[in-house]
């Protein structure tokens, strides 16, 4: 067992046993190593300005994301590389192409955000030679700025796309492989454990060891992507006496679709589920796009939006609503459930001491099913739903409802299906009279509260016109859609 964490910063290999669990790659990166060019904005993850590059080892490559400094804690970053806006420019100060884009195009009014978006574009810089606009739009989706309009600094980034000299030095592709051998030798095999003021940080090696870890310690606080855990530390204040961190293990990391069901692990990110959940369930990628900015869906988890068990987390009434299957894991071994049993009431799920989630399996609509998602928010990026709500309907082919399964987020203590809803459709002919018979029957299966996002009576409008809205796409009437949008 060891007693110290490694990472590279920048171009220094770092091993560090003085810290607490809660302690932030902010804090450390400012106050310890004085690299003040990542700011503190909003410390939530919501504006940006702190957005660094952490770079890891995945399936043999290595994989840089852009990250929220102010949320992510040190703990996570065993056998990274985290590179800072401090590093881009050459030894001798010549400017990065990206940050000579910011200067060129005046993509910087005041500069407090700057340096985040300068790595929000590098990120981008390195994963892809020609973005489109829409990926240049999407890779700042969590990089707020109040002063420029985004204009400049989008067309700054177009510009440092159009062309890469070949001569270019770049900090990261120079000394990639070099990288990758030192962070090769600093990759993790046996628990760390490390204690502060009576706090503990365990980062296990394995996934046997996580769970006799957690069997040992069922009252700590199990941390993967630490978006949402990040702000109990940075706006609750809340003190954590042992964390458990499992953003390295790579057997919860996996994901792969066979016999007409994905098999997500429970530490795969947003990120990392994108492709594989766009190909197959097309609303499911259009979904992903709108969780939080990139940074955000680089740092959480499917699993952690479960486990977290928020009636407002996003994924749950897709999950659900297409018939999800959860597997819990712990020394004693594994169980599973339907998904939507797991949640109990407000703040209480189906795990027992010691239980944490270990996979999901998703049975894959089939091609004579319909599926949508609908996620309803003051903000259409980088927002908390109001309400998000997920339609599963399989029709005969004289068009009666054989199935149906719906589900809601933000209208109930948990994500809950509506089944009196679900009840009155089914056998029923998929028609507009049947529709609008059926709409107030969303009053039995909901009592949605008021609160600042949106007010019980728009929760439970919105629920019903949300299910009109599905008929409308379902049964290919665009004119009706087009003006039940527009009264809307």
């Amino acid at each position: 067992m060891k007693d110290a964490i490694s990472f590279i910063l920048n171009n220094e290999t770092i091993t560090l046993s003085d810290f607490a669990p809660t302690e932030t790659l902010l804090d450390y990166l400012r106050l310890r190593k004085r690299l003040t060019g990542t700011k503190e904005g909003c410390a939530e993850g919501d504006c940006g300005a702190c957005t660094v590059l952490i770079g890891r080892l995945l399936e043999g490559s290595l994989r840089y994301e852009s990250v929220n400094a102010c949320i992510r804690f040190l703990g996570s970053l065993h056998g990274t590389h985290i590179v800072t806006v401090e590093h881009l420019a050459g030894k001798d100060g010549t400017l990065h192409p990206v940050q000579q884009a910011m200067v060129d195009y005046h993509g910087s009014q005041c500069g407090f955000c700057t340096p985040g978006f300068v790595m929000s574009l590098y990120g981008l810089w390195l994963s892809s030679s020609k973005p489109s606009r829409a990926d240049i739009e999407k890779a700042l989706q969590g990089n707020l700025c109040r002063c420029t309009g985004y204009e400049p600094i989008v067309k700054a980034a177009e510009s440092v796309t159009a062309a890469r000299p070949s001569t270019l030095f770049d900090p990261i592709e120079s000394d990639r492989a070099t990288i990758m051998s030192r962070l090769w030798g600093i990759q993790q095999t046996d628990t760390i454990t490390v204690t502060k003021d009576g706090h503990r940080t365990i980062i296990p090696g394995n996934l046997t060891e996580l769970a006799n870890a957690y069997a040992a310690e069922p009252k700590a606080t199990i941390v993967a992507g630490s978006t949402d855990v990040g702000l109990w530390v940075t706006k609750q204040m809340r003190e954590l006496k042992t964390v458990i961190f499992i953003n390295h293990l790579s057997e919860l990391q996996s994901i792969s679709v066979a016999d007409g069901r994905i098999s997500i692990g429970a530490g795969v990110t947003y990120a990392q589920a994108f492709d594989t959940l766009a190909d197959n369930i097309r609303a499911f990628g259009r979904l992903i796009d709108r969780l939080g900015g990139q940074q955000v869906r680089n740092m959480g988890t499917i699993g952690g939006n479960i486990a977290n068990g928020s009636p407002i987390g996003d994924t749950p009434p897709p999950l659900i609503a297409l018939g999800a299957v959860l597997t819990l894991r712990s020394s004693s071994g594994s169980r599973s459930m339907p998904l939507e049993t797991f949640f109990i009431e407000y703040g209480k799920q189906d795990r027992l001491p010691g239980e944490f989630v270990e996979k999901i399996e998703v049975p894959l609509p089939t091609n004579d099913s319909h599926f949508a998602i609908y996620k309803i928010s003051k903000r259409r990026d980088e927002d908390i739903s109001a309400l998000c709500a997920a339609y599963h309907l399989t029709l005969g082919e004289d068009g009666i409802v054989q199935d149906i399964r719906i589900a809601f987020g933000g209208m109930a203590g948990t994500p809950k299906r509506a089944k009196a809803l679900e009840e009155a459709l089914k056998g029923k002919a998929w028609t507009q009279d049947t529709i609008d018979a059926a709409r107030d029957t969303i009053d039995a299966d909901f009592r949605p509260l008021t609160d600042w996002r949106a007010t019980a009576q728009y929760r439970q409008l919105t629920a019903k016109n949300l299910l009109t809205r599905f008929f409308l796409e379902t049964s290919g009437k665009k004119q009706e859609l087009q003006r039940f949008e527009e009264m809307a």
